[in-house]
């Protein structure tokens, strides 16, 4: 029997990167997986990588900064399977790499809208369907600047430091229930997320997405019972 047979999966920034190695990985070990990104065409190759692998999802194209509409997620989910067992949200945006006294407003409003409110969000309409599985799992993923002083990361970094303070919070608020919440930090990773903050780097010295699956498979399954954790 595959790892996460008949365990039904959301998972945010599941168009590219970490979220997408995630998502093929889950529905590898068989969990039905529900994509949730803002690029359809993205979206779609992962959704084929998936179905030609044998494995199943659903596609559902979102763009999370539009908060008010995360709400609509739950009827939908709860209509067709009547629980959440993993969410897995990876999505998330580094902003700009600038003095604070340059940032410009939107941009902060966009950054915390993606990395914290959005999370809230999430958490706010997805609760009860997750302590509605009999061993629900939540992770969110992290970043080192979040507990680093460092020139410029301003943004980024308040954002995260706001979502870890958030997560151990619900997971204290959850802790006798059968839900695990934890955080995530993958560490350095080839993403465009850090391309975008490291330009001249060599991202081929760097691990990939996929080298850090089993992190995060580990980390979701039911034999780990870890809760408010940050794992690394």
């Amino acid at each position: 029997m595959k790892r996460f047979e008949g365990k039904t999966a959301l998972v945010t920034g599941a168009s590219r990167g970490i979220g997408a190695a995630i998502a093929k990985a889950l529905a590898a070990e068989g969990a039905h997986v529900i994509l949730v990104a803002r690029s359809v065409g993205a979206l779609e190759e992962v959704d084929d990588a998936i179905q030609n692998a044998g494995g199943s999802a659903t596609l559902v194209p979102l763009d999370l900064t539009d908060t008010n509409t995360i709400d609509g997620l739950a009827s939908p989910l709860y209509e067709r399977w009547k629980k959440l067992d993993i969410l897995v949200a990876a999505a998330g945006t580094l902003g700009k790499l600038t003095p604070l006294h340059q940032y410009d407003p939107k941009l902060w409003e966009d950054v915390f809208k993606l990395n914290v409110h959005a999370n809230w969000r999430l958490i706010r309409a997805l609760d009860p369907l997750l302590r509605a599985s009999e061993n629900g799992r939540a992770l969110f993923v992290t970043d080192g600047p979040a507990s680093e002083t460092k020139q410029y990361w301003g943004g980024y970094a308040a954002s995260k430091a706001a979502l870890n303070e958030m997560i151990q919070t619900y997971a204290a608020e959850t802790a006798k229930s059968n839900l695990k919440v934890n955080l995530i930090d993958p560490g350095p990773v080839a993403t465009k997320l850090r391309l975008s903050a490291y330009p001249g780097e060599d991202q081929s010295t760097l691990p990939t997405a996929d080298d850090k699956v089993e992190l995060f498979l580990n980390a979701l399954d039911v034999s780990y019972t870890g809760n408010g954790n940050l794992i690394k």
